[in-house]
């Protein structure tokens, strides 16, 4: 799917041939730790290797020169109707601030559209070095719905950002209307 956000974007479905890129760009982010980027690449594996799960839909985005910029993994909150969570995003740090990850965010929020969700949900650290990452999910259009204080570590918050759609899949002007 050629992105309407950035027209250098080609946003697919991953592959095994671009899990080399994925690593690349998890570990490049600068952000994650051994075990976060371990994490995150078991979701990777999960599903390229397990056909029949359902837990894990990861799209890829290549830019002009087909080379993976960007990936995004999200799926169904298990036991709710219409609710989703964004696992894992992360934008090759040359690729930053160039459409790459609001593309796919809008290819998720596009899916999810498709499918009558409701609402979806992406989680992160308070820390400091995530500042631009809370600033980019603001400019989305997500909302701050909970904190956890001290979740990660002390003085290191879970912040959770939720997007609300409607019945109809429309995406709601702001975050705080009741669902």
């Amino acid at each position: 799917m050629r992105s309407e956000i950035c027209a250098a974007a080609w946003i697919r479905c991953m592959n095994k041939a671009d899990r080399a890129a994925v690593e690349e760009i998890v570990a490049s982010v600068g952000n994650f730790n051994k075990a976060e980027i371990d994490c995150a690449l078991e979701l990777v594996d999960i599903y390229l290797q397990v056909k029949e799960q359902k837990d894990y839909r990861i799209a890829v985005c290549e830019d002009s020169e087909s080379c993976v910029q960007g990936y995004i993994c999200w799926g169904p909150v298990p036991l709710t109707k219409g609710s989703y969570d964004i696992y894992w995003i992360a934008t090759h740090p040359d690729s930053q601030g160039k459409g790459f990850g609001r593309s796919l965010i809008e290819y998720v929020e596009t899916c999810i559209e498709e499918e009558k969700g409701r609402l979806l949900f992406i989680e992160t650290s308070s820390k400091e070095s995530y500042d631009n990452t809370v600033r980019f999910y603001r400019h989305l259009g997500f909302t701050e719905a909970s904190r956890i204080r001290d979740f990660y570590d002390v003085g290191d918050d879970k912040l959770i950002y939720v997007k609300r759609f409607s019945r109809q899949g429309d995406r709601f002007a702001n975050g705080t209307m009741e669902a």
